[in-house]
């Protein structure tokens, strides 16, 4: 191993040891991006031109990503509880490394969302895998964190340590909730102490395997009621013991309401929680075919942001625009923007979201693709670090990470203040 010449002699400001909170994330939930791939759906950038690696073109200056999201079922299959089948629960832990590694090696930013489901966990549905279903709350106290434990140390050992990890996925209402239509332990906001104190001592052990094994990635709690802040704030002063860092909300409008609703909602987080950074995890909007207000959306904004690619990039562009106003909100993901149709016989998508960045038909990226980059306009993804006198002879990637020890790869890295090409 050896350091080439100095790319940069002006030097840069040192980066804190709290670099993480210090840039902003911006990106999306590829999770069926290998699915898409292992069945050669093309891929094609605005223009027609077909795009050969997906996970490049998104780090790309074009794109400007420098984050990626991936779920994590305990074990998916193609029918979920009442029957139904859906082709994109099918992330297990081999799918998932697989993908994570490819991810870290593009150099992104990594959150891995457990759903400790075998199938989609949201604010409907948290059902306990059946594997786990007979066990008793000790036992599934003991189970989740040797779960989270284990899966950790196996993407740690395939060199896709997550950056971030969420501890279930939108549990506004607790989590584990037994077999399938079982709410003997939903978490409302009149619910037993008992179930609140069962939820919390489940997300208790979970964050302690995330400490064990990944001490420097961030803990996301995860909730969907972006819209209604009254429940936010009494969801998380409950939580006000569990060790975590990050809010992360979902927000989509058709759901959740209005823009100014949801800054409205964050400001309040900010002078509540001001030691939690947010982070939108999840957004989308409709480019074709939203459906009609209920009948699967609770608010219609057609009137400001058209059903359209460009009503698509406009709401892009004003969640951007907002979501920067707001010091606390440093990351942004859209929900599954790889959605490039069905793929051969529907074996990808058993139907179309239509709320993807590339078009079901055409396979072309949508306007929105290029608006996201403006949340993290910095080229190395470093923003409002630290600076100091000393030396520091750590190892950072280029968007500001710090790295266990020396690079694994060759590539062009950030050492005493400086920017330097490695090469392995």
């Amino acid at each position: 191993m050896k350091l080439l010449k100095l790319l940069f002699a002006a030097t840069l400001p040192l980066l804190s040891t709290s670099n993480t909170f210090a840039q902003k994330y911006v990106g999306g939930d590829i999770s069926v991006l290998k699915s898409y791939e292992d069945y050669n759906v093309a891929y094609y950038n605005e223009q027609g031109t077909k795009i050969d690696d997906v996970l490049k073109y998104m780090k790309s200056e074009t794109v400007g990503w420098n984050a990626q999201r991936v779920r994590l079922f305990v074990n998916p299959t193609k029918k979920a509880p009442d029957g139904s089948t859906d082709a994109q629960v099918c992330q297990d832990l081999d799918y998932v490394i697989a993908l994570c590694k490819r991810i870290k090696a593009e150099g992104f930013a990594l959150m891995l969302d457990f759903h400790y489901s075998d199938t989609w966990a949201d604010p409907s549905n948290q059902w306990t895998p059946a594997a786990w279903a007979s066990l008793s709350n000790d036992e599934l106290k003991q189970k989740i964190y040797d779960y989270t434990k284990e899966c950790l140390q196996k993407l740690v050992e395939a060199e896709a340590t997550p950056d971030f990890i969420q501890t279930g996925n939108e549990i506004s209402y607790g989590m584990l909730w037994g077999k399938y239509n079982s709410k003997t332990y939903v978490c409302y906001s009149n619910s037993s102490e008992s179930n609140w104190t069962r939820f919390k001592d489940l997300l208790t052990q979970a964050t302690k395997a995330c400490r064990e094994v990944c001490p420097k990635a961030q803990i996301i709690i995860h909730s969907e009621r972006s819209g209604d802040g009254n429940a936010l704030k009494d969801y998380f002063t409950r939580l006000a013991n569990i060790d975590y860092d990050v809010i992360g909300l979902s927000y989509y409008p058709f759901w959740h309401n209005s823009l100014s609703t949801l800054a409205s909602n964050l400001t309040m987080l900010a002078n509540n929680f001001s030691d939690k950074k947010v982070q939108i995890v999840e957004t989308a909007y409709y480019y074709q075919w939203q459906p009609k207000k209920g009948e699967g959306i609770d608010y219609d904004f057609q009137s400001t942001w058209a059903i359209s690619p460009e009503g698509q990039a406009a709401y892009t562009k004003a969640l951007v625009e907002e979501l920067n106003k707001h010091s606390n909100v440093n990351g942004l993901y859209w929900w599954f923007p790889e959605e490039n149709g069905n793929g051969p016989d529907s074996k990808v998508l058993t139907r179309w979201v239509n709320r993807g960045l590339w078009d079901n038909e055409t396979h072309k990226a949508l306007p929105a693709l290029y608006e996201l980059k403006n949340f993290a306009p910095s080229s190395t993804g470093i923003q409002g670090v630290k600076k100091s006198g000393c030396a520091d002879y750590a190892w950072y990637s280029i968007d500001g990470r710090r790295l266990e020890g020396e690079p694994s790869k060759s590539g062009i890295y950030i050492k005493n203040k400086q920017k330097v090409a490695f090469r392995k």
